[in-house]
């Protein structure tokens, strides 16, 4: 044995990717992300390769298995709803949830954060209340970190005994949601209309964002149609037909796939239109 090297060959199952993945080790330990709030699934082979085995890498028939259950405990049906984080045009985070409808009254929820660089989880340093119960958690701009795993616990106390506890993971750049658009304008030619607009004020990067318009249209017989349409840049070119009664456009944008894997669309900016005003069709 002494004169063949020992490696491991480990498998655990990605709740994220919903499949099996596999790493090679010669550690005795090995570090990876889980969604606890499902089943954690790890099989434990061990490699030899060297002289004692004529140089043939041999992988052990029999391995060690892991699993664990997610936590069951705390009164039953409380656990939070609707968990989510918005990076709010990267200026600050804030984190909602709804409450169960079987919360027991006089409950309390608490939700604690903690990523890789954190020696210790911290709970949230500004709780977000309605009718005095806490509904969320407001975090400024500098508290969470960009491309980096957190993990969120939301757990609590109640009369009746501890809450159900909700475990959440996600990357921060991930979250974003840009500012409406505020400067948005509307040039006529003579076969032609054409919307231009500003990137949102703030943070987020004008060549991170996508963007989708809105063309409302009254045709001469006072048929509505909408189209939406994705473009990259901040401007759009429509035929323009002088029969037709009415036409509206407004934008939103969000990030894009080349900046993040995933983002929110802002809110709509408000509407210009030909002919006159900002009145919705």
């Amino acid at each position: 044995m002494a004169e063949c090297s020992v490696t491991y060959h480990l498998e655990y199952f990605n709740t994220y990717k919903n499949r099996w993945s596999a790493v090679r080790t010669s550690r005795r330990s090995y570090s990876t992300q889980f969604d606890l709030m499902k089943n954690v699934e790890v099989r434990v082979y061990t490699l030899l390769d060297g002289p004692c085995t004529n140089n043939t890498e041999i992988k052990s028939k029999n391995y060690t298995e892991l699993i664990q259950n997610p936590p069951n405990t705390g009164v039953a049906g409380t656990e939070i709803q609707d968990f989510i984080c918005v990076f709010q045009n990267m200026e600050y985070t804030e984190c909602k949830w709804r409450r169960s409808p079987k919360m027991p009254t006089n409950s309390q929820q608490n939700l604690y954060y903690w990523y890789k660089s954190l020696e210790l989880a911290k709970e949230c340093p500004n709780y977000v209340f309605s009718d005095g119960v806490r509904i969320g958690c407001n975090f400024t701009k500098k508290s969470l970190p960009n491309f980096m795993d957190i993990n969120f616990c939301v757990n609590g106390s109640s009369p009746e005994g501890p809450l159900k506890t909700t475990f959440t993971s996600l990357k921060i750049q991930n979250q974003v949601k840009p500012a409406a658009t505020e400067k948005l304008h509307l040039q006529v030619g003579a076969d032609k209309l054409e919307v231009q607009w500003e990137d949102p004020e703030g943070p987020v990067p004008g060549q991170c964002l996508e963007w989708q318009v809105e063309h409302n249209q009254e045709g001469p017989n006072g048929q509505m149609s909408k189209e939406e349409i994705l473009v990259e840049d901040t401007s759009l070119a429509c035929p323009f037909s002088s029969t037709t009664k009415r036409n509206c456009f407004r934008v939103r944008s969000k990030m894009n796939k080349y900046c993040v894997d995933k983002g929110f669309w802002s809110d709509w900016s408000h509407q210009v239109c030909h002919p006159g005003s900002h009145a919705s069709l």
